[in-house]
């Protein structure tokens, strides 16, 4: 497969990026910075989401495009600020918009598969996540209408994890006791990490998720179903 990765340079992009190359995949990261995986055999574009993405239309084919870029901006709502909502849905939904239509007819001429994400936060319902939850609810809708106007020739899903142990999260679980705090909110017990949101994404942009289209999957402990 011939994979594009956006945002692939850190957290769970990276590990994408990793399972993608170790199952002998054509790899592309699109991203602002290659400096943590320049050791890794794949190709680099560098690439902001917030500005131009023209360059992603010189793809002949696509066979997925996993889109990763996101925000974690937890306020009181009475705090945040129509900018705060303005950036959020900037990069977690009209950047996935501008990329998917960039690589459309790649990602057509490919059978290709879309992965984006969500939150458990939109299903949820959880305080501070005003603004983080209003744009990836939109990717929820934007996923499923996309699943149904591009079958059968392109696949689209979402992911929704809980807090993962990643870069972006890293102020949440800064020290032992907000660890402990996040932890004992799940179910299990336990944050996620990149590899087993990684695995998902992997699944859904091969073979083995081929019947798979207009789902959001919850990969989140256990947070959104279990009491």
């Amino acid at each position: 497969m011939k994979v594009l990765v956006i945002g692939g340079s850190k957290g769970i992009g990276k590990a994408c990026a990793e399972q993608l190359l170790e199952s002998g995949n054509e790899v592309i990261v699109a991203a602002r910075s290659n400096n943590s995986i320049s050791h890794l055999p794949l190709e680099f574009i560098d690439l902001d989401v917030l500005e131009d993405v023209s360059s992603l239309e010189d793809f002949d084919e696509l066979n997925g495009l996993i889109y990763c870029p996101g925000s974690i901006n937890l306020r009181p709502f009475h705090r945040l600020t129509g900018e705060d909502f303005k950036n959020d849905f900037e990069l977690n939904v009209y950047g996935a918009i501008k990329c998917i239509q960039s690589c459309l007819p790649a990602l057509k001429k490919g059978k290709g598969s879309v992965v984006l994400f969500s939150t458990v936060a939109v299903q949820q319902g959880m305080a501070f996540h005003a603004s983080v939850a209003a744009s990836k609810g939109a990717i929820e809708g934007l996923t499923r209408s996309l699943a149904s106007e591009l079958a059968p020739h392109i696949r689209v899903n979402a992911i929704a994890p809980s807090l993962t142990d990643t870069p972006l999260a890293g102020a949440l679980l800064s020290n032992d006791k907000k660890r402990e705090a996040s932890e004992e909110r799940h179910p299990l017990k336990r944050v996620g990490n990149a590899k087993e949101i990684a695995s998902m994404a992997v699944h859904l942009v091969s073979e083995n998720g081929g019947w798979i289209t207009g789902q959001v999957i919850g990969i989140d402990g256990g947070m959104s179903r279990v009491r």
